[in-house]
C-alpha cells in the first residue's frame, strides 16, 4: 500500500531561533505587532510503500532519526496517511 508522510521539524523550543527572530521583526516592522515567537523549520511531504500504516510509521521514524533531523537542535513530528 502507498501511504503519505507529512513531517515538520522545527528547532527546539529552548533554542534561538534566528530566522524566526528576523521574520518576528519584519512583521512588527510591518504593523503586524500582534504576531510574535514565530520558529521557523522544514516541512516535508512524500510517499511511501509499505504493507501496513504501522509499518509505515516505523520506517518514517527511522528516517526522521537517522537523516532529517539534528537531535541536538531539532524536534519533529509526523503523520501517515493512506
Amino acid at each position: 500500500m502507498k501511504f503519505i508522510a507529512e513531517i515538520n521539524v522545527m528547532p527546539l523550543k529552548a533554542l534561538l531561533d534566528p530566522q524566526g527572530k528576523a521574520v518576528t521583526g519584519v512583521m512588527h516592522n510591518n504593523g503586524y505587532t500582534e504576531i510574535e515567537n514565530v520558529r521557523i523549520g522544514k516541512h516535508l511531504t512524500f510517499e511511501i510503500e509499505a504493507p501496513s500504516k504501522e509499518h509505515a510509521g516505523q520506517r518514517i521514524e527511522e528516517v526522521c532519526k537517522k537523516i532529517l533531523h539534528n537531535p541536538i537542535m531539532e524536534g519533529y513530528e509526523f503523520t501517515v496517511k493512506e
